[in-house]
């Protein structure tokens, strides 16, 4: 089957009260528009068209390296409209699917069964509603056949008692579509083209019309509001913490995970509450996830725990490695198996040795860290003059003394010590001592400044 997919992105989204085009605005940390065309891509080999309207220049930005085309419509003349600006992109003997850019949490297996349903003629989607008000009812014949969408504002009372109501989500042959939309009329009181005004276009031809049911209505439900996009952040961070549950994973909380990417957990991994991870997260068997961390692009090795309140962004953490509390692995750090990263430290393009440990209250950047080196609090690799960065390289065994300055570019041999308090600004050699400060001075009878009356 040639899919042609009709993506309509043109509304200003007035309701969400922002200069942002709605279909911009994030679910689970990715643009609404950007899920849509996710789901879009699943189909197969598809040519995706995104109608554009309001916003049209942040929107294309935003998707120039997706691979789909825009056309723009300069005028809001309803759905219909819209989709006939797409019709030039059609290609022979395609059936389009009409899809719309802040329904984000539609779902490719749904997609499938209505294209699958439409090799005769149009297939719309709908869903079986609790609560109906305000939604066009689906009204069927004997044998389950679509006969008419009915607005709420038309309909009688036997018909305000159906709960399958449309969601806007149509699949058709090419062909018709192109007959039929612009043939469509604005006599309505908004004065618009409807989409849904093709189903009674297809009826009163005898063409059959398909209806599938989608099986959950937050999966065909539209953002209008703040409201509305915090409800449905909610629902998909809900099913993600299901299908993490599910496969394994431990979460302290369910309510109160955020994954705004993709997340990889293997056996036994435990998450505890406030945890947000973004972009693309692998966690190796047995990882543990202390409270209000953020993970971005990371890989975590078995069994390595990370303590409360860390960040670690666009890093590699090898085996059985301490991070934190209150630490933040910056991007380019590499820890190898059994490094100890401890409470307010930072690091930043730096490879930690297998057993070394930087405890508390350090800084380690543009550094070459050996084994089993300490690094004691305070210290600090002075990596940037001003315009360049340079690195340090310390050896295997080294001892770093609390408070201690390494001037970049400077190296720190193997089994070398370095007294505390000392400001390194040249080599130090395998086994050496080096001590750096200032002599100490004890002044006799000296008194402190009184306040001057």
């Amino acid at each position: 089957m040639t899919i042609d997919v009709v993506i309509l992105a043109a509304g200003k989204g007035t309701r969400m009260r922002s200069d942002l085009p709605k279909v911009l605005h994030p679910i689970g940390g990715q643009p609404m528009l950007g899920r849509v065309i996710e789901a879009a891509k699943q189909l197969g080999e598809v040519e995706i068209t995104v109608v554009v309207g309001h916003g049209a220049e942040l929107v294309q930005e935003r998707f120039a390296e997706s691979g789909v085309k825009f056309v723009e419509q300069t005028e809001q003349l309803g759905t219909g409209h819209a989709v006939a600006q797409a019709i030039p992109n059609f290609r022979a003997g395609s059936t389009v699917l009409v899809l719309y850019g802040d329904v984000p949490l539609v779902k490719s297996g749904t997609l499938q069964s209505l294209l699958s349903a439409s090799d005769k003629g149009p297939a719309l989607l709908s869903v079986d509603m609790a609560n109906p008000a305000g939604y066009g009812r689906i009204v069927r014949d004997d044998a389950g056949r679509v006969l008419a969408i009915v607005e709420e504002k038309d309909a009688d009372a036997d018909t305000l008692a159906i709960r399958e109501v449309n969601t806007g989500i149509l699949a058709a042959p090419a062909d018709l579509l192109s007959r039929w939309l612009p043939e469509l009329s604005n006599n309505n009181a908004q004065g618009e083209y409807y989409l849904t005004d093709v189903i009674a276009r297809s009826v009163s031809e005898e063409v059959p019309v398909t209806g599938v049911r989608a099986s959950d209505p937050l999966e065909v439900a539209g953002v209008n509001s703040r409201v509305q996009q915090a409800q449905m952040e909610r629902a998909l961070q809900h099913s993600r913490a299901l299908a993490l549950m599910n496969a394994g994973v431990t979460l302290l909380d369910p309510q109160r995970i955020d994954i705004r990417g993709s997340l990889q957990c293997d056996s036994d991994v435990s998450i505890d509450i406030n945890c947000v991870f973004e972009g693309e997260v692998i966690l190796g068997n047995g990882v543990q996830i202390g409270p209000n961390c953020l993970l971005k692009n990371c890989r975590l090795a078995d069994g390595t725990r990370v303590e409360a309140n860390s960040i670690i962004e666009d890093a590699e953490v090898g085996e059985s490695c301490t991070i934190g509390p209150f630490a933040r692995l910056r991007p380019g750090t590499q820890l190898a198996d059994g490094a100890k990263i401890g409470n307010f430290v930072e690091t930043k393009k730096a490879k930690i040795g297998r057993g070394s440990k930087v405890n508390h209250l350090s800084y380690v950047g543009d550094a070459l860290v050996g084994e089993g080196v300490n690094i004691g609090a305070g210290t600090i690799t002075c990596n940037y003059d001003g315009v360049n960065k340079s690195t340090t390289e310390i050896g295997d065994g080294a001892f770093i003394g609390s408070n201690t300055a390494l001037v970049a570019p400077v190296s720190v041999g193997a089994g070398a010590t370095v007294g505390a308090g000392s400001t390194i600004t040249r080599e130090v050699g395998g086994d050496e001592l080096a001590v750096a400060r200032g002599k100490q001075r004890n002044i006799s009878g000296w008194q402190r400044p009184t306040k001057k009356k």
